[in-house]
């Protein structure tokens, strides 16, 4: 007699906080510790629920608009990125300014503003609204152009096409970008591409991890905040392999019924989703049933950012 309920929980590896959102939640932490509470970030320091109400509770004030920041007070650039529109106003009000932007996101930016200098157009492709996507137009003035999907990488119209050049957003589904990518090569033979992709090295190892384990198990759950790119990338991910996926939030989420008739039960976690939160959920999936865990191999990650200047500790 088969079971209804969940007996195995299998683990991607890797998963959860890159370097990325580790080097940004500690520039937060270590703000605090120096300077006092209010520290004021703007936008979500990392897309996930659970982290940015930590930070709150801990003395971090999240905004929108640097109209909200008081004179004199430090301020935090999230993980995404800004734009130069808004570092030359942060600078212009003269808050204490600590830069939280992943580095990788950083590069792409660079590369945008050393290629703008040699008079190149560049097709950015991304999601529109996304605050990296933004901060990462927003390195130029003009002459940058948002590509989504296929049907704009057909109709995009750059004034020229002798100095054309791609960059992406780090947090894409990398077969999406690719065929995305594939689609303007095309049609513009010149188009220049990153010495190394844009798309992260988190992002495409837990897509990586994500179609290893999706053939082995009835049902995948992502933990990650709705906000959060790289974790809806995650649960496609699963869904074009043909397992049923769902990503949630925490484990209050959890619907039983998801459960019914699946034995093995898949479970990854986006880059800016806590460890806690998965741990929380492997909880209730054993309440439901499930009485092994397994991890599966993957690609060790080792990589770390330093800290910005000014918030470096030096233990004795």
């Amino acid at each position: 007699m088969s079971s209804i309920g969940p007996q195995e929980i299998v683990l991607a590896e890797p998963r959860g906080f890159c370097a990325g959102v580790d080097r940004a939640i500690e520039i937060v932490e270590r703000a605090l510790e120096k300077f006092g509470a209010p520290i004021y970030v703007r936008h979500e320091i990392v897309h996930n629920t659970y982290v940015v109400n930590d930070l709150k509770a801990k003395g971090a004030r999240f905004i929108e608009d640097l109209d909200e920041v008081p004179p004199g007070a430090t301020l935090v650039f999230s993980a995404h990125g800004v734009s130069q529109a808004v570092q030359r106003e942060a600078a212009a009000r003269g808050f204490q300014v600590f830069d939280a932007t992943c580095p990788l996101v950083t590069k792409v930016h660079v590369e945008v503003a050393k290629l703008a200098k040699e008079g190149y157009e560049f097709l950015m492709i991304g999601h529109k609204g996304h605050p990296e996507v933004e901060g990462t137009m927003g390195q130029v003035d003009s002459g940058i152009h948002l590509v989504e999907d296929l049907t704009d990488a057909a109709r995009v119209q750059p004034a020229q096409t002798a100095k054309l050049a791609m960059v992406t957003q780090t947090t894409l589904s990398v077969d999406d970008a690719s065929g995305i990518a594939n689609a303007l090569r095309v049609r513009f033979p010149l188009l220049r591409e990153p010495k190394q992709q844009d798309i992260c090295y988190a992002t495409q190892n837990r897509q990586d991890a994500v179609k290893v384990l999706s053939p082995q198990v009835d049902l995948v759950i992502v933990v990650g905040s709705p906000t959060s790119s790289n974790s809806n990338r995650l649960r496609e991910v699963a869904e074009k392999l043909g397992t049923e996926s769902h990503m949630v939030d925490n484990a209050d989420e959890l619907q039983a019924a998801w459960f019914e008739g699946k034995q093995r039960i898949g479970l990854t976690a986006g880059a800016s989703a806590p460890e806690i939160l998965v741990k929380q959920v492997i909880d209730r999936i054993k309440a439901l049933g499930a009485v092994s865990v397994q991890r599966l191999p993957g690609t060790p990650e080792t990589m770390k950012f330093p800290m910005p200047k000014g918030l470096r500790i030096d233990h004795p």
